[in-house]
């Protein structure tokens, strides 16, 4: 059977205005399990990637809430933390529907660590949001006194800390999701982006970063050789001049048209942006095919009925 990578984002669990919490998040989730159903009944072999901003953020708030009653946890155990209570929320609601469309498949979640290089550019460079919005006062002192990297991200929401985003190298636990996905199972990895982790001599280290989930999710689909890489986003398909009266959707395209329209500034680095880098991450080292759309538009989507279709040549076809 071919394997698919599936990568959805934080809108599958959390929705705007939305507090996050279980029982929002599992309503959230039927329509993406829906269509991760769809993709099993299409032949597929499913590895499935997820977001976790919303959460990590909540927890590294509940670990400096409690801080006066115990250790603060370090962002990489919060990342750790969030695949474990995401992958078991993911699991249950997985099960339910795999069982009602007649698939019997074990749903494994796998706390996946990612190496990343210590001489990576973005470690002199922290751009990536976490956590809560602080005063600038307290800002100022979390800087001194902990050595985080404060930036005001809104003028009237105040200061939050940011960390370095490295690129995804090598994913740790690859030979254990080779061989749950050998046993036919569905497996959940690389949450989050994967656990940061760095050698330190012949030790692994976390360290206090974030990986971006669709570049880890990229090089896990080239790296399980997967026929298929779908990324579930809030929108149907990628359109051109986004927001504005002259959007226009685009159900196909191919690399080179991709490559044109990212460095024209279409695709935007807070959005879909990193989306069209991951998919073309991808085809350039001898992907398949990326589909993009929301989860929602999954099965529609592999009908060809969606969503946006990236290949090296694109034309339409089911899959």
């Amino acid at each position: 059977m071919p394997t698919a990578v599936v990568a959805i984002g934080g809108n599958s669990l959390v929705r705007p205005g939305e507090r996050g919490t279980p029982t929002e998040q599992r309503r959230n989730l039927l329509a993406t399990c829906e269509g991760i159903a769809a993709v099993m009944n299409a032949g597929y072999r499913v590895v499935l990637t997820h977001g976790n901003g919303p959460q990590v953020g909540d927890a590294l708030l509940r670990s400096e809430v409690a801080s006066g009653q115990v250790e603060p946890l370090p962002l990489d155990a919060c990342v750790a933390e969030t695949q474990g209570t995401i992958g078991y929320l993911l699991q249950q609601v997985l099960q339910e529907t795999l069982q009602r469309h007649g698939l019997r498949r074990p749903v494994v979640t796998m706390v996946t660590q990612v190496l990343v290089s210590a001489r990576d550019p973005a470690f002199r460079n922290p751009t990536k949001p976490v956590g809560p919005f602080y005063s600038r006062e307290e800002a100022e002192r979390r800087q001194a006194r902990l050595g985080w990297h404060m930036v005001e991200e809104d003028a009237r929401r105040g200061y939050r800390r940011v960390v370095p985003s490295p690129r995804p190298q090598e994913i740790i636990e690859l030979p254990a999701i080779k061989a749950a996905l050998a046993s036919e199972a569905l497996v959940i990895a690389c949450g989050g982006g994967g656990i940061p982790v760095v050698y330190r001599g012949e030790e692994l280290v976390g360290v206090d970063a974030v990986i971006d989930k669709d570049r880890v999710s990229s090089l896990l689909a080239w790296e399980l050789e997967a026929g298929l890489f779908l990324i579930s986003t809030s929108v149907d398909r990628v359109a051109l001049n986004y927001g504005t009266p002259r959007e226009r959707p685009l159900p196909y395209l191919s690399v080179e048209e991709a490559r044109r329209y990212l460095g024209e500034g279409q695709f935007p680095s807070g959005s879909m942006g990193p989306k069209i880098e991951a998919a073309l991450d991808y085809l350039e080292r001898g992907g398949s095919l990326v589909i993009i759309t929301s989860p929602e538009g999954i099965p529609e989507a592999l009908h060809d009925m969606t969503g946006t279709r990236l290949a090296l040549c694109p034309e339409p076809a089911t899959v």
